[in-house]
């Protein structure tokens, strides 16, 4: 491998401002459920400065990289990541001046088919991001963003910090 791969069971070294939230699924024999965000969840969810705006869900097919050349960036708004299907490799890289996590990158492991990959993950503002799928299948994403969509609050951003071919390689893509 190279690269150190996040997950719940390995969370040392986050960037500061990221979160991860373990997600229960409830299994019967009729099927499974998995509450995604509820309002009790103060770490995730408060009016504050992590409310509730929008939900949306994105497919993306297997090998596929989101934001490859150019990251993600928003000034205003938070992310809250969840893959529902499939596997994803999501990447936040921190350029933030002021932040004890300058010049740190997270890579974190995500999707239902194991307990410590079936979490969700916060994104702060200011924050890069990008995410590839690594699973054979689709990986199906939710993102429960803190603002309503903005033209204004997109950003991106050349990406310098992150060899996704090393990324294929270490998942045989």
């Amino acid at each position: 491998m190279n690269h150190q791969y996040i997950t719940l069971n390995n969370q040392k070294d986050l960037i500061d401002g990221v979160i991860l939230r373990k997600l229960t699924i409830h299994k019967d024999p009729t099927g499974s459920l998995v509450e995604t965000l509820r309002s009790d969840w103060q770490d995730v969810f408060n009016t504050k400065d992590l409310p509730f705006s929008m939900q949306y869900l994105s497919v993306t097919p297997s090998g596929i990289i989101r934001d490859e050349d150019k990251w993600h960036a928003h000034k205003f708004q938070k992310d809250r990541f969840i893959c529902i299907s499939g596997r994803i490799m999501t990447a936040i890289y921190d350029p933030r001046e002021n932040s004890k996590t300058k010049d740190q990158l997270n890579l974190f492991l995500m999707g239902p088919a194991k307990d410590e990959e079936m979490f969700m993950v916060v994104i702060p503002e200011y924050t890069y991001h990008g995410f590839m799928v690594v699973s054979k299948e689709a990986g199906y994403l939710l993102n429960f963003p803190t603002k309503l969509y903005n033209l204004e609050d997109e950003g991106r951003v050349e990406n310098s910090h992150l060899n996704w071919q090393k990324v294929k390689n270490d998942f045989g893509i």
